[in-house]
This record gives C-alpha cells, sequence and structure tokens, in this order.
C-alpha cells in the first residue's frame, strides 16, 4: 500500500502577512498556498514544517490524516473566547492536549489507530468540517472536549493491560448538555476519532436538551451598549485595521457568558466513572444487538410470508384458468348449489360466484358477468339468507 498523508491549515481571524506567506511558501514547493489557506497531499516524503508553531504564529485549523490511521486536528482560539482551565477537565494522554501561547489556547485532537487499522480509499475529510467547532467552543459549547474524551475512552477499553480498578477511579469530565443532539461539526468530530456509538449514547444519558444558539437582540444590543466606549472603539478599530480576531464570536461568548453563565452544561448531573459509562455503553450494545436480531427475524418471517402468499396466487392463478375452460359448468354449479337451501352450499356458491367475477374480468368480459349475477339474483331473491352473503360480498349489480 502506498502512502499518503494530508496536511490543510487555514487562518480565521486575520489573514497571513506577506512576510508570513513567504515563509509557509518555502516550506512547500507543490502545496496550494493563499493568505488564508494552505492544502497538500504526500504520497512520499514529509511535511517539512511545524505543525505546532505554524499553529502557534500564524493559523487558527490545521487537519491532518494518514493512510496508516493517524488524525489530527488542531484549533486555535484567543483565551478570552476559551480559558486553558475550561478545556483542561478534557485532557487525555495521546486524545487531547491544551497548552496557551501567546494569548491563544491550542486545542490538539488526536487519533493513532492501535494497529493502523484498513485505509478507506472512499474516506476523506476537509478541514471547512471542523472549522465552525471554534464557533461553537467560543460561545461555551463544550461538546466537542466531551467527545475527544469519549474516543480516548474508547481507544482505553481496547487495552489488555488496564486495572480494572482504574476504571471505577477515572471520573468523566463535566458532561455538556445535548450529547443526543450534536451538530453536524460534532458529529463529524466523532467520527473522525472513532468515538463509539453506544458509548455516546451511553454518556448522553446524563445530559440535558441541546444549548441553544438562539441571540435575543434585544438583549444583546443593551448588553452592547453598556460596554464602556473606549472598549467599542478598540474592538472597531481591530476589526478595521485586521490585527485582531473579528470581535462577533468574543462579543457573543461574552454576552452568553454574563446571561447564562457557563453556557451548556449539565452541571447538576452525578459524574460517572470510566467503568459506570462502559457498562452502561455494554448494555446499549446488547440492547441493539437484540433489536437488530429481531429486525433480521422479522425480514426473515416477512420473507416468508411473501414467498407462500406468492405461491397462494399462483395457485389461485392456475384455478382461474381452469375455471374459465368450464365456465358454463361453473354457473350450473352455481345453480345447484342454491337448490340445496343450506347454509354450507351457499357459502361454497358465493365463493365460486366471486371466482366467475375474477374469471370474466380477466377475459374482459364482466358486463356478462353483470347480467347473469343479476338474473340469478331475480332469480333467488326470495331467498334472504342467500341474498345477504351475496351483498356481503359485493355481489351486487347496482
Amino acid at each position: 500500500m502506498s502512502e499518503y498523508q494530508y496536511y490543510e491549515f487555514q487562518a480565521i481571524d486575520r489573514p497571513l502577512t506577506k512576510d508570513e506567506l513567504e515563509g509557509v511558501r518555502a516550506l512547500s514547493s507543490r502545496a496550494r498556498i493563499s493568505a488564508t489557506h494552505f492544502v497538500n497531499e504526500y504520497h512520499y516524503g514529509n511535511f517539512r514544517g511545524d505543525e505546532r508553531k505554524l499553529m502557534e504564529q500564524v493559523y487558527d485549523a490545521h487537519l491532518y490524516f494518514a493512510n496508516w490511521g493517524s488524525r489530527r486536528l488542531l484549533l486555535r482560539l484567543p483565551t478570552t473566547l476559551l480559558p486553558a482551565r475550561s478545556a483542561e477537565p478534557y485532557c487525555a494522554e495521546d486524545a487531547l492536549t491544551c497548552r496557551t501561547r501567546n494569548g491563544h489556547v491550542l486545542l490538539d485532537f488526536s487519533y493513532e489507530a492501535e494497529d493502523g487499522g484498513e485505509w478507506d480509499f472512499e474516506t476523506s475529510f476537509t478541514l471547512a468540517s471542523f472549522t465552525p467547532l471554534r464557533t461553537e467552543l467560543a460561545a461555551g459549547d463544550l461538546r466537542p472536549l466531551y467527545l475527544v474524551w469519549l474516543s480516548a475512552l474508547t481507544r482505553w477499553e481496547l487495552q489488555e493491560d488496564v486495572d480494572e480498578d482504574e476504571y471505577t477511579s477515572t471520573v468523566e469530565p463535566p458532561v455538556p448538555a445535548g450529547l443526543a443532539q450534536l451538530t453536524g461539526p460534532q458529529q463529524a468530530l466523532a467520527d473522525f476519532l472513532h468515538v463509539d456509538p453506544h458509548l455516546l449514547t451511553a454518556a448522553a444519558r446524563a445530559g440535558g436538551a441541546a444549548p441553544s444558539q438562539a441571540i435575543d437582540k434585544d438583549a444583546l444590543a443593551a448588553w452592547i451598549r453598556a460596554l464602556p466606549p473606549r472598549e467599542k472603539d478598540t474592538l472597531l478599530l481591530d476589526a478595521a485595521l485586521g490585527t485582531a480576531p473579528q470581535p462577533g464570536p468574543t462579543l457573543l461568548a461574552r454576552h452568553r457568558a454574563a446571561s447564562r453563565g457557563t453556557a451548556g452544561q449539565s452541571t447538576a448531573a452525578r459524574r460517572r466513572s470510566a467503568a459506570e459509562l462502559l457498562d452502561a455503553a455494554h448494555e446499549v450494545r446488547s440492547e441493539h444487538t437484540r433489536q437488530q436480531e429481531q429486525a433480521r427475524a422479522w425480514a426473515r418471517q416477512a420473507k416468508e410470508l411473501a414467498r407462500e402468499s406468492h405461491l397462494d396466487h399462483l395457485d389461485h392463478l392456475d384455478h382461474l384458468d381452469h375455471l374459465a375452460e368450464n365456465a358454463e359448468q361453473a354457473w350450473e354449479d352455481v345453480a345447484n348449489l342454491i337448490g340445496r337451501k343450506q347454509p354450507g352450499p351457499y357459502d361454497t356458491a358465493v365463493t365460486l360466484l366471486k371466482d366467475l367475477r375474477d374469471v370474466h374480468d380477466r377475459a374482459g368480459t364482466p358486463e356478462e358477468f353483470t347480467r347473469r349475477l343479476h338474473d340469478l339474483r331475480e332469480q333467488y331473491r326470495g331467498k334472504p339468507s342467500l341474498m345477504r352473503r351475496l351483498t356481503n360480498a359485493g355481489l351486487t349489480t347496482r
């Protein structure tokens, strides 16, 4: 299998300066590079730059994946939007690291397949799927951080040298609300990091509803009016010059924090141990397996019933073919059955008449059947029990 590596960087809060752009261009002669974007694919060799340094200095998001199973996502946010202390409870070895540099917090999400996995050539990722996570984190939605912790637990469960007591003593970080209703970027992150869906379902049981992203414009306007004029002037000047991140996400995050405290966090939920979560995930997985087996059993039963119905239908067609060849004899049989003046023969006569109706429909002579049925009803209209049976069977001439 040939080697494949994908590198993508994006500058979101501000474009690269001319000097920064020249420095990045010196790292690759084949990459697609602009003032806000860097993309390159490697089928041999490696990227000459230092991804972490580039993120610390110029870029706000970075995506990497390779066909041997390595995956990495880096996001950089100003500490005014996401303080490091908010992210640190979710950090886990080989899954999420958090560091602060130059007024920014750098989140490093990573995934390393234990056995390299089997490369799916139909699977690819782009950074655009994940950049909205920055906005969600800036607004106080910490679900992306909890997802990476679940990814670490998913891998930890597969390790064979873990003492059972470690699972019992390890407690989950604060549980964000809305784990059962992930956003599109959050679901993409869960797929990227191979979060066990059964573990996610179990974890979501402790969370509340998804945090609302609706904005009360009147309340926001009143809050902005109350900001000190000097601070507003500084925000506008930085936005015009592009020397600082766009003020929108910062202002929204501050407004939400001021109006409702820590956004999207279910503080009342009891923190569960890793062992409890894994046990709950096992129950979810077992129930899912049971439902799948039941669905397969129902599908087999439906298929068998359809087959039997098809065979019955074929038998009925053969019966009608035979009846068509002996239609006159069948009409005589109807008259003979009615002449016996008994309930059983009446029922047999009605069944035979329904078959004769089908025969005439197939032959394209329904008018002849209607005429002969009318004559039969006129002849035996003095037999109320028979008339009732004919009417209930839909054998009327009106």
